[in-house]
């Protein structure tokens, strides 16, 4: 080599530039039909599992009870599950974004099996909550992280109809798991409520992981800001805790309830502030603002509180105005839950072909809010009420995959997984509010010194039919104007156009 050319190589830096963050030179090869076919089967098991611990649990606890000797903390079964997934959704969201899809896969189905393990080995009532917490924690993470996948799989355009399998799981497991949780502990042990999540468990990671390595990455590593999570988390356990005491365990107005509200409000400020000063903070507050994000999220908040509000509290009126037993009360909630299903099919397949997708909600959220004031002005005979309840439903349910992909439409690609954490947290926070709302609203009807929890449900029972039908009234008109307000929030949303092929999407080809 010529000196002059050397001793021009010799002055040129010798730093070493790490581009662990840039794209491939070369995409990866797309996933073929029956990869993608492979990938969702195993994100709807996974899904699947997590949905059913939110109610297999319910008809079983009686039994759980009277093993333990310990009726007065069995509340905490559900609620230490409650809390927990509430709280982590945002935190899984946000760590996909920074770790990647399958580090987060791994860990929420790790804690979630660990957590199910514990559950059914647990000697007594303390250690049974805590294991619910540590399953909640892995169960919290899995609806986020799953949502997040299937944006990385299909483009915006296709995703809607597969949004709508997905809420199916969900029908699924809210009617199978109270059925489920029943046989179990009567004709086998409650455990089984636990241990089956093993191998189902292991088993969707099993189909899932294989493919994992195939699915586009497009999550960028980071500082974590622990501090803002932390502040978010325990602001978000505060309130829940508010929403789940408040009016049972404590009067709305103590001084217990107002110092936790007062808690939860400053630290939700102190989150605000942190997010404010931090380089990278834990949830940009500009990801939470725009045309689309807040208007998306508090349609699908809407929408989801009014069908658990109404899902909690119709039992009551079955049994007290139609005089039907738990049971069958239960199974005339079927076309309030299952119907859904269908509106958010009639979207998916919406999305895939029109270019203004967001009018199939709006047109859904006005056919809901109509059905919820014909609900509160008329006295209907049950087959009535329940074709209502079905239009209800089925408007409601154009909601979820319009609001759903509209979110992830509107980030980038680095931020689809906060983003979904995001929305699936404030879903939750706006769900209990509204179920506790809905339980005051029928407290201050029917009397103040009425409770409507489980072992004090005697009371309740003794109420007229005239007077419980005076009462729902206020439930399906807040119900009915929930529903208005998402029909309004999917009119001033933006309606971005979404990339993908338009032409419908089939599971099997």
């Amino acid at each position: 080599m010529p000196e002059a050319i050397a001793g021009d190589l010799s002055h040129l830096p010798a730093e070493v530039i790490d581009i662990s963050d840039a794209p491939p030179i070369a995409p990866k090869a797309p996933l073929t039909q029956g990869e993608v076919r492979t990938i969702l089967m195993s994100l709807m098991l996974t899904m699947f599992l997590a949905a059913l611990d939110q109610t297999i649990v319910a008809t079983a606890l009686p039994t759980i009870g009277r093993q333990f000797q310990d009726v007065s903390n069995l509340s905490w079964v559900i609620t230490a599950y409650l809390l927990a997934s509430t709280a982590v959704a945002p935190v899984f969201g946000t760590l996909s974004d920074i770790y990647g899809r399958r580090a987060m896969i791994i860990l929420a189905m790790s804690l979630f099996v660990a957590g199910s393990v514990l559950c059914a080995l647990a000697p007594n009532m303390p250690v049974l909550i805590l294991a619910r917490g540590l399953q909640g924690l892995g169960g919290g993470g899995i609806l986020p992280i799953v949502q997040t996948v299937i944006s990385d799989v299909v483009t915006p355009r296709e995703r809607g109809q597969y949004q709508a399998y997905f809420s199916g799981v969900w029908v699924a497991a809210g009617v199978g798991g109270p059925v489920l949780g029943g046989v179990f502990a009567e004709h086998l042990h409650w455990s089984m409520i636990f241990w089956i999540n093993v191998p189902l468990g292991l088993g969707s990671l099993a189909l899932l992981l294989p493919r994992m390595g195939k699915i586009p990455v497009f999550h960028r590593r980071r500082k974590v800001d622990w501090l803002g999570g932390l502040l978010l988390m325990a602001s978000a356990v505060v309130f829940m805790l508010v929403l789940t005491w408040g009016g049972n365990r404590y009067l709305w107005l103590s001084p217990t309830i107002m110092a936790m509200v007062g808690a939860s409000i400053a630290l939700a400020l102190a989150f605000v502030w942190h997010a404010r000063k931090a380089e990278e903070p834990f949830l940009p507050l500009p990801l939470m603002g725009g045309t689309v994000v807040p208007y998306a999220m508090a349609a699908g908040g809407c929408a989801l509180g009014a069908m658990l509000g109404l899902t909690v509290h119709l039992p009551l009126y079955y049994e007290v105005v139609y005089h039907l037993s738990a049971s069958e009360a239960g199974l005339s909630l079927i076309p309030l839950a299952a119907v859904s299903t269908g509106g958010a099919a009639i979207a998916g397949r919406t999305m895939a072909r029109a270019r203004h997708y967001k009018r199939v909600a709006i047109i859904g959220n006005v056919c809901a809010a109509l059905a919820g004031i014909a609900l509160a002005l008329t006295m209907l005979p049950l087959w009535a009420l329940l074709t209502l309840l079905s239009v209800f439903a089925l408007g409601l349910g154009t909601t979820f995959p319009v609001t759903v992909v509209s979110i992830q439409n509107a980030v980038a690609r680095s931020q689809v997984g906060t983003v979904t954490g995001a929305m699936n947290f404030f879903r939750a926070l706006t769900a209990s509010f509204t179920v506790a709302a809905f339980s005051a609203i029928l407290l201050m009807a029917l009397g103040a010194d009425i409770s409507l929890a489980g072992e004090h449900r005697g009371p309740v029972n003794s109420i007229a039919a005239a007077d419980m039908i005076a009462a729902f009234r206020y439930v399906f008109g807040a119900a009915a104007a929930m529903l208005a307000c998402a029909a309004l929030c999917m009119i001033l949303m933006e309606e971005k156009p979404l990339a993908g092929p338009a032409t419908a999407v089939k599971m099997a080809e």
